[in-house]
């Protein structure tokens, strides 16, 4: 069935490990309506700006854009921004309901991929940046690449 395609990441939400450290992470299966899984198995789907909560004891994920199948026929869902039920277990919920209560902690989609034909999300427990966390980081990170830089440029004289 949709075997050939497990372990692929459908989307990424790029943006997360920018503006969050994400502290835990928890897998969730999604429910989808219609033809949804068909246009994520084409990559037809963005993630930038959406986010997890919970309600009443369930999880939802909120502004997750799924384009409609072009293919498809009535059955495809008509607002493609619609919260999506996750599903967890009672005790993850709780936990999470925990964790989401203190502050500057937000549940933030990772990424969405296939597991044994079923559509998983990643759901990262985060903590927000500051601007200058941020700039601490790219720093960090060109730092290291001049590092290497050098490194490798010293290793082609030594030759």
């Amino acid at each position: 069935m949709g075997k050939k395609h497990d372990g692929k990441v459908l989307v990424q939400n790029k943006r997360a490990n920018f503006d969050y450290y994400i502290e835990e992470t928890y897998e969730a299966g999604i429910v989808l309506k219609g033809t949804e899984i068909k246009s994520l198995r084409n990559g037809r789907a963005n993630m930038t700006d959406s986010f997890a909560t919970i309600r009443n004891g369930e999880a939802f994920l909120h502004n997750m854009h799924i384009s409609p199948f072009e293919q498809g026929n009535r059955f495809n869902p008509t607002d493609p921004t619609r919260p999506r039920k996750l599903l967890l277990k009672k005790a993850e919920i709780r936990k999470l309901i925990g964790a989401s209560k203190q502050q500057g902690y937000t549940l933030v989609p990772i990424k969405v991929y296939l597991k044994n034909g079923f559509a998983k999300v990643l759901i990262g427990l985060g903590r927000g940046k500051k601007l200058y966390d941020k700039r601490e980081v790219a720093a960090k990170r060109d730092a290291e690449r001049q590092i290497q830089r050098a490194l490798r440029e010293r290793q082609k004289i030594a030759r």
